[in-house]
């Protein structure tokens, strides 16, 4: 028998676009999937784009989605599909088993802690950036929403010294005579 390691994977993943107008849609997942092809050890075997439909309480704008059947060299190009393209959904179909060595999980994990690192870069970044736009607004007299989303990032923000809360003094409880 092979070793899990030389079979090819087959999955099918659903990519999902959001915008307008509609035409733009269907060329934008075209593009998206003859990307996904020109990947090293990731080949499209089928897809299935779909009619853009208009979004429901978006006036303006559509929404559609598509089924891409693609097939893999090993594991680790499937990872490195679901980090660069995102896909709404995915489902292996063949093989019904899938086993690891030590060394392909380390090559998914290692490629899922790069990925991460690189998103939280980002999200730095924009924090930021955030930060500097803020200040600049408040130097120009302009308000800034209060929402706690708008607030300063979790990882810098102070603790928020709490005032002490008044307590409403009750009345003494009558008295009824009978004894606890």
């Amino acid at each position: 028998m092979n070793s899990t390691e030389d079979v090819k994977i087959t999955a099918v993943i659903v990519l999902d676009v959001i915008g307008k107008p509609p035409e733009h849609l269907i060329a934008s997942l075209e593009e998206i999937i003859k990307e996904m092809d020109k990947e090293k050890g990731i080949t499209v075997k089928m897809k299935d784009i779909k009619e853009p439909r208009p979004m429901k309480g978006q006036e303006g704008f559509f929404t559609t989605f598509a089924e891409v059947e693609v097939e893999v060299e090993e594991i680790l190009h499937l990872a490195v599909l679901m980090f660069k393209y995102m896909p709404a959904h995915l489902e292996v179909i063949s093989p019904e088993l899938l086993a690891l060595t030590n060394n392909g999980w380390n090559d998914i994990l290692n490629e899922l802690v790069r990925r991460l690192h690189g998103y939280d870069e980002i999200a730095r970044i924009l924090q930021m950036e955030k930060q500097v736009l803020i200040k600049k607004i408040q130097d120009l007299g302009g308000e800034i929403p209060t929402a706690p989303q708008m607030q300063q990032p979790p990882a810098e923000q102070k603790p928020v010294e709490e005032k002490p809360k008044k307590v409403k003094k009750s009345k003494p409880k009558k008295k009824t005579g009978k004894k606890k």
